[in-house]
């Protein structure tokens, strides 16, 4: 029987990196997978891609695999990309974080990056909690379920972080599930392809913290109760012409627009100094 070479293995860091610290049946490494297998289906230079992460379960995945990456503080993973983006725009910029990190902790840098359309690829696992850092509830915690910060349930409604980055003006949004991955590797290659901001966000599960605070039972469950509370674009769509109400979480692509400028290119185009003098106004010094 021929054997089919894994994509992932070529990009991994086995000697100094593994094993990697994620929990049996967390929907991290499929996820991971699939960013990774996502790169590679474009056929992207590793030189050339930058993975970008803060701090969380989540932001363990660059340092697993072999790219230039960065490791940075809690919830500054996309002013650190914006960095590296505006250093040298020919970088494909990933950003992969969390659900607290990225819409808590890192929520105002998630908002004006979609306000200004930066060219970066925000990769989003949303498990719904704090896993790492002792199961807080989160942002995206649904309203009454508990966590370590909510022993009497969450009385806090939750985001819905694609319809927050299409309000502040994301180009790019989807949303997909682990349990299929080869649409989710899709969503994002599109998403990395695509020329500005570009969030996909991932319906995840944490079968360990999350789980033991709501008795949500085995990861094998979670991802069936994932997938039965999901509904695609398109049947969405179906019900609302029949005036129906959608009450699931939306898989698919929710919003994809070429219109409005991408920031980077944008700025450079009109912030060039060749060939114009330049003075600096300091009260009566003009120097």
């Amino acid at each position: 029987m021929k054997t089919i070479a894994n994509p992932v293995h070529k990009y991994l860091r086995p000697d100094k990196k593994f094993p990697h610290i994620w929990c049996p049946g967390c929907s991290n490494g499929i996820t991971s997978a699939c960013v990774i297998r996502s790169i590679d289906s474009l056929g992207l230079d590793r030189n050339e891609v930058v993975l970008v992460s803060g701090i969380g379960c989540t932001a363990r995945m660059p340092v697993y695999f072999d790219f230039a990456s960065l490791h940075t503080t809690h919830g500054r993973a996309i002013p650190f990309a914006t960095g590296v983006k505006c250093s040298n725009p020919k970088f494909k910029v990933l950003v992969i974080t969390g659900d607290g990190d990225g819409s808590a902790i890192g929520g105002n840098h998630l908002i004006h990056a979609a306000r200004r359309n930066i060219d970066l690829t925000v990769v989003l696992y949303n498990n719904h909690v704090y896993g790492m850092t002792g199961g807080q509830y989160s942002p995206t915690t649904p309203k009454q379920a508990y966590a370590a910060t909510a022993p009497w349930g969450n009385y806090e409604p939750m985001f819905d972080i694609c319809k927050l980055a299409i309000g502040a003006g994301a180009t790019y949004v989807a949303r997909g599930l682990p349990s299929n991955a080869r649409l989710l590797e899709k969503f994002i290659a599109d998403g990395i392809a695509h020329e500005g901001f570009s969030l996909i966000e991932v319906m995840s599960f944490c079968p360990s913290v999350y789980s033991f605070y709501n008795k949500t039972g085995s990861a094998p469950k979670m991802m069936k109760d994932l997938q039965e509370h999901t509904i695609s674009t398109a049947a969405a769509n179906k019900l609302r012409e029949k005036g129906e109400e959608v009450d699931k979480w939306e898989v698919g692509v929710l919003h994809k627009s070429t219109e409005k400028p991408e920031f980077i290119k944008e700025y450079l185009s009109k912030a060039s100094f060749e060939n114009k003098p330049f003075s600096l106004h300091l009260g009566t010094l003009d120097l």
